[in-house]
């Protein structure tokens, strides 16, 4: 008995130690990227599309002071914070236009890229304004675009990045589920809206995966948007809204703060 006790004692012992120093680790990384640079790179979901405060000098790229970039600079007081995510921009733009910051001294990264290059807008598009066959026939070729092409251009874009900024911590943020299902509510039909999840599903799946191959930290939001997506009742998404079309199925201000920042904080 008195045995038992011992190697229960120890037991736990260890496990808190454990737990202490992962912590640790966890809060010492943090601190790394808040002491030197943080850099903020990608498309409309990394800029703040949807969320409002857009900042007047961004232009068309829509950078906002209500997205998890502007949040997380706020709040952890980095030596410099560049931030270059641009509405609409795909795996293209990143290497032409955003990687400029990197050096050195960066210490974090993040980015959310790839769904334009899948054609994302032309397939909501197509699902809200045709029939449920057409929608499902866009979201496949999508996938096989996913599929074929889109990790060679992940992988130019990773490989740019670690080449500029060698000691950064990068963390490569997904995308949310859009829609709730098996909820009465207007617009897109249950089995469109179950393909588009799916579709998300598949994107984030083959991001999670180029992020993995270089070393990279995968940022899934899914979780901390599951209750929130459209249909929900309390959605941190837009829906389709024709007076502002772009806005349409970005997250709001509240899907930045609630949906995007923890992740990257907790990944950061």
């Amino acid at each position: 008995m008195r045995r038992t006790r011992i190697t229960a004692y120890v037991t736990s012992l260890l496990l808190a130690t454990g737990l202490a120093l992962t912590g640790s680790a966890s809060a010492q990384a943090s601190s790394t990227a808040a002491a030197t640079g943080y850099v903020a790179l990608g498309d409309s979901y990394s800029s703040g599309v949807g969320a409002g405060s857009y900042i007047s000098s961004s232009g068309d790229c829509k950078r906002s002071t209500k997205a998890h970039p502007y949040l997380w600079a706020a709040a952890n007081s980095p030596s410099s914070f560049d931030f270059t995510a641009c509405s609409g921009a795909r795996t293209s733009d990143v290497l032409a236009g955003q990687l400029g910051p990197l050096n050195s001294t960066t210490g974090l990264v993040s980015i959310s890229i790839g769904g334009n290059d899948a054609g994302f807008a032309d397939v909501m598009t197509t699902c809200v304004t045709s029939s449920d066959s057409v929608c499902i026939s866009r979201i496949n070729n999508a996938r096989a675009f996913v599929d074929s092409t889109l990790p060679a251009r992940l992988d130019s874009v990773y490989s740019a990045i670690r080449s500029k900024a060698p000691a950064a911590r990068v963390v490569v943020l997904g995308y949310p589920r859009f829609y709730k299902l098996g909820q009465t509510c207007l617009g897109l039909s249950e089995a469109k809206r179950s393909a588009i999840n799916a579709a998300s599903d598949h994107l984030n799946t083959a991001i999670a995966k180029r992020a993995a191959n270089h070393g990279f930290t995968f940022g899934d939001v899914r979780s901390t948007f599951t209750g929130h997506e459209i249909c929900s009742g309390s959605s941190w998404l837009h829906s389709v809204s024709w007076l502002n079309i772009g806005e349409s199925y970005h997250p709001t201000a509240a899907g930045q703060s609630g949906g995007y920042l923890p992740v990257l904080r907790n990944a950061a």
